[in-house]
């Protein structure tokens, strides 16, 4: 859907056609268009010109200007005027309403063109870039089409909290309708009540991709939805008592999608049925001492994750013990930051917050934990309080700071740089 009419491939095509001819000579392209149609009619013009589309780990203006950098001579298109504007800078041309495409071929893109180059949140550290092929697109997107089409069947359509330029954005709500027979909103709205409203413009049956963080806010908005097919989350974990309460309101399976950016999505479960992860088709496991290799049809190689798997049902299942930069071993005792996290989340009057390492060591040479929690009716020693009922006091974060709120991405991921950053303007002077 773009600007409230249906486009069929037909007109999608010459709108790629359209805009390749006016893009510029360069390697790669940062694609900054915020509609999702206009994101895709962008990416796909961008690849046709053999060009890469660079996905930054946010709209920032530093982050952009990163990403440029790194690719010299690169441009920026987007959809709408920016002010300020980034270098080279162009905005996308307007798209016909009537388009023909009968005198053009089917465009044909080398299977080994670099088609995206995407960033990490940078949640762990610095954002890494992870280039993907068109191949290995096509081949992630056959996995999401066959895992979506077990619950909701061959024909539905999408409406996406989450903005096109994350790797979870651009799988679930982009590169789906080249694939499939998928209808996707064009619009990504943020506000509970504009998400009903983009859901009832969209044909039945629908999907409702979203994350934790914007679960919350629909939940606790109280709006009502228009009959949902299934519900997609990712890019943090999932509390299995947020997706009963979302299960039990909207009448519909929230499926969990278990991925990364260098990896595309390769397992999904439901928390309120089974704790384990199912894998797509053609991926297999390997646990090793610190982490993970994955096999996976959308990978030209294998790849190791820093997750620490238990594999279960013949390899075809596993379930997931934690990351191996999240584990904890202080005076011979052992803990997960994600762990952590959970039960700081679990204490009544906690809205948000996160437990994390601190870089540097102390005098004994061993790095704090430190948490910053927004909870508006407790303070410090309320939170400590009741996190001794459940942790060993060698994991209780020192220094934990209240705060008015955490800096969430766009896609409610943490960044460790704006957690850092946060910290050091609370601590006391």
């Amino acid at each position: 859907m773009h600007e409230g009419r249906a486009i069929n491939a037909t007109q999608c095509i010459a709108h790629v056609e359209h805009v390749a001819s006016q893009l510029p000579d360069a390697l790669a392209a940062v694609n900054l268009c915020e509609d999702r149609y206009a994101f895709l009619v962008a990416f796909c013009a961008i690849a046709l010109r053999g060009q890469a589309n660079l996905l930054p780990p946010s709209r920032a203006t530093h982050a952009v200007e990163e990403v440029m950098a790194a690719h010299p001579g690169c441009y920026v298109v987007g959809d709408r005027s920016l002010h300020p504007a980034p270098q080279r800078y162009h905005v996308l041309p307007s798209l016909p309403v009537e388009a023909s495409v009968e005198a053009m071929a089917w465009p044909a893109i080398p299977a080994t063109q670099i088609a995206v180059v995407g960033y990490t949140s940078g949640s762990t550290g610095m954002p890494r870039p992870n280039a993907k092929s068109w191949r290995s697109l096509h081949a992630s997107t056959a996995g999401n089409l066959h895992m979506l089409r077990q619950v909701v069947g061959e024909r539905f359509s999408v409406v996406a909290t989450v903005p096109p330029q994350h790797i979870y954005g651009i799988e679930m709500s982009v590169l789906l309708p080249l694939l499939g027979d998928v209808q996707v909103h064009g619009g990504r709205p943020f506000f509970p009540a504009d998400i009903a409203s983009a859901l009832e413009d969209m044909v039945a049956p629908r999907v409702l991709v979203t994350t934790p963080v914007h679960l919350r806010a629909l939940m606790a908005s109280g709006v009502r939805l228009p009959p949902l097919a299934a519900m997609l989350s990712a890019t943090a974990p999932l509390p299995a008592e947020l997706a009963g309460q979302a299960e039990a309101r909207f009448a519909a399976p929230l499926l969990e999608v278990f991925g990364s950016t260098e990896t595309c999505a390769f397992a999904t479960r439901q928390v309120t049925v089974d704790s384990r992860w199912s894998l797509y088709q053609g991926v297999q496991l390997h646990p090793q001492p610190d982490g993970t290799q994955i096999e996976a049809p959308q990978l030209d190689a294998p790849a190791i994750l820093a997750d620490i798997m238990t594999l279960h049902d013949a390899g075809r299942r596993f379930e997931l013990c934690g990351r191996h930069a999240d584990l904890l071993e202080i005076a011979g005792k052992r803990a997960s930051l994600g762990d952590l996290t959970r039960r700081l989340l679990a204490i009544p009057g906690v809205q948000d917050g996160v437990v994390f390492q601190l870089d540097e060591a102390d005098a004994i040479g061993i790095r704090r934990i430190a948490a910053l929690v927004v909870a508006p009716m407790l303070d410090e020693h309320m939170i400590l309080d009741a996190l001794r009922a459940w942790i060993d006091p060698v994991f209780l974060p020192r220094p934990l700071r209240l705060v008015d709120s955490l800096p969430r991405n766009e896609t409610g991921k943490l960044p460790r740089a704006a957690l850092l950053e946060l910290l050091a303007r609370h601590v006391p002077l």
